[in-house]
């Protein structure tokens, strides 16, 4: 019998150029924008007032580009780095090309970046990974690219596929 259990990538497991579609996309309600805005104490009117929003450019709340940040970077959790990843190293890049609403769906796809062996701790890699977040319409509405700290493949895991 074969024991499958769900894991992200391993440092050899990520291939540069390669692209993932993560699923499923996560809708995003009046309440999660409320819940965070309050979490994280950003009381900007732009996403918590209606009636001062509908009066400004959007003519609508919009959702925390905060929250859409968090969503979009965490879509791909399970196809890339649950258990696989030791650490967030940091952003290079963060954009938001196009306003987020209430009701909007956000989707993910990630490209695996540049990587290379970590020099000061054996058994681990740096990879980039650039995450664009896509609305339901296929709108780009964020891109985050980061670094990330990856476990190398363990010897009892097998072989991947060529680095």
């Amino acid at each position: 019998m074969t024991v499958h259990t769900r894991r992200g990538r391993y440092y050899e497991e990520m291939i540069t150029g390669d692209v993932f579609k993560h699923e499923p996309g996560r809708t995003i309600t009046e309440t999660d924008n409320v819940l965070f805005c309050s979490m994280t104490l950003n009381t900007q009117s732009l996403h918590l007032d209606a009636v001062k929003s509908a009066d400004s450019e959007f003519g609508q709340r919009l959702v925390n580009s905060l929250l859409t940040l968090s969503i979009v970077c965490s879509i791909g959790v399970p196809d890339l780095t649950q258990k696989t990843t030791i650490a967030n190293l940091g952003f290079q890049e963060i954009s938001f090309p196009a306003p987020v609403f209430i009701g909007d769906t956000l989707y993910c796809e990630t490209e695996i970046g540049p990587k290379r062996l970590s020099a000061s701790r054996p058994g681990q890699g740096i990879v980039t990974l650039e995450h664009r977040g896509l609305n339901q319409n296929g709108a780009e509405v964020c891109k985050a690219v980061r670094t990330a700290l990856v476990h190398l493949l363990p010897e009892d895991e097998g072989t991947a596929a060529s680095a």
